[in-house]
């Protein structure tokens, strides 16, 4: 029996594999393989996709990150709010900037930024001088989940704060009918082969409304030129190319679609596993989640995931260790208001089901069918 794997990039692939080999084989034609008119072009369709004027083409999402802070203005003595259960992408690009993080909890329920501590944390930062000038807070929309966005752009502009969207697990999802990525003042996206929209390799983007900060980005990606060969100031080589950029076009064509179908795998995990058993993702009320993750909460995890391993059905965990509990940054960064607790709680019980819009219903059955199993076994 074949292993169903939690996620599957080279299904993305077939399933458009003459798009993209075409897309693919114009660029190779083309004789242009950095920047140029493909890079533009997918720039342009993924800023309409997301409702804003500007989107900058880059090489990862944690370049992304670093240059919507530097084009922003800042830089050391500056600091950003952020939460520790992310991708440890999110506060590596946070410290490539020179920018310090300041760490805090999530809700267990949403897996995202508890606003209702947000203004706490706020208020802890600023009364601690020798952490620098609180500049901004850096949501992150993780599993495919927005977060409240409403609520925390409220909190942010009552105290002038920047807001700085982590997209890169939420593409095409909603708040209010508004698209993740429009509500802040800037937002980067990984486009990391696994994503929601996925490159075939690495690439990221960052989009924004505010044209000098585009132009300012499009000038640090390429080594802080305004005119060739001529660097205005200090800027780094980070830019999406037309490979990438080609193949990018053709799945942006299908997201909606395959996020869609993220939706309905979902579905049938909630009506197909125990719901006693196991902790689902709870569903968002005014929003869209798309799913990048299915994410249940077990306190037998290894011990479920071993059972399911066996039985040809792959789990992963995002992510085994909050970033302030890693060796690179334990004991080092800050914590906001109220600790870790539901960060800590979490850590342990969290595992991903295989979600990816090329499952097929009989594999998903299949997942339900295995995870009943373990359900029975425990039981007895």
């Amino acid at each position: 029996m074949d292993m169903i794997l939690q996620t599957n990039p080279g299904s993305s692939y077939r399933a458009h594999q003459t798009e993209i080999d075409e897309a693919v084989a114009r660029v190779l034609k083309s004789g242009w393989y950095v920047l140029g008119a493909e890079v533009e072009a997918f720039e342009s369709e993924f800023a309409e996709f997301v409702g804003v004027e500007h989107a900058v083409g880059v090489a990862s999402g944690t370049d992304g990150i670093e240059l919507i802070l530097r084009s922003l203005g800042m830089g050391r003595g500056d600091v950003v709010i952020t939460v520790s259960h992310t991708a440890v992408a999110t506060v590596a690009g946070v410290e490539l900037a020179e920018v310090t993080p300041v760490l805090m909890d999530i809700d267990a329920k949403t897996f995202n930024l508890d606003v209702d501590r947000l203004e706490a944390t706020i208020q802890q930062v600023q009364a601690d001088p020798e952490l620098g000038t609180l500049k901004g807070i850096m949501p992150v929309h993780l599993y495919g989940r927005p977060v409240d966005m409403p609520a925390l752009m409220e909190i942010a502009d009552r105290y002038d704060l920047l807001v700085i969207e982590d997209c890169s697990q939420a593409h095409g999802a909603t708040v209010g009918g508004r698209v993740t990525g429009s509500w802040g003042h800037a937002a980067a996206y990984s486009l990391y082969p696994t994503k929601n929209l996925g490159a075939i390799g690495d690439a990221g983007v960052a989009v924004t409304g505010d044209a000098a900060l585009a132009a300012e980005m499009k000038s640090l990606r390429q080594y802080g030129w305004k005119e060739r060969y001529i660097s205005a100031e200090p800027g780094m080589n980070s830019r999406l190319d037309p490979l990438q950029a080609a193949i990018l076009r053709v799945k942006l064509r299908h997201l909606a679609q395959e996020n869609s179908r993220r939706a309905e795998i979902a579905q049938m995990y909630r009506e197909g596993i125990d719901r006693e058993a196991f902790v689902h993702p709870t569903v968002p009320e005014n929003a869209t989640h798309v799913y990048h993750q299915y994410v249940l909460r077990t306190t037998q995890r290894d011990a479920f995931r071993a059972f399911l391993k066996e039985r040809g059905v792959g789990t992963l965990v995002h992510y085994p260790a909050p970033v302030h509990l890693q060796p690179a940054y334990c004991d080092r960064l800050s914590i906001g208001a109220g600790g870790m607790v539901a960060t800590e709680k979490i850590a342990p019980e969290i595992v991903s089901l295989p979600i990816y819009p090329h499952l097929t219903d009989a594999e998903v059955e299949r997942v339900c069918d295995t995870i009943a199993a373990w359900t029975a076994s425990i039981a007895a």
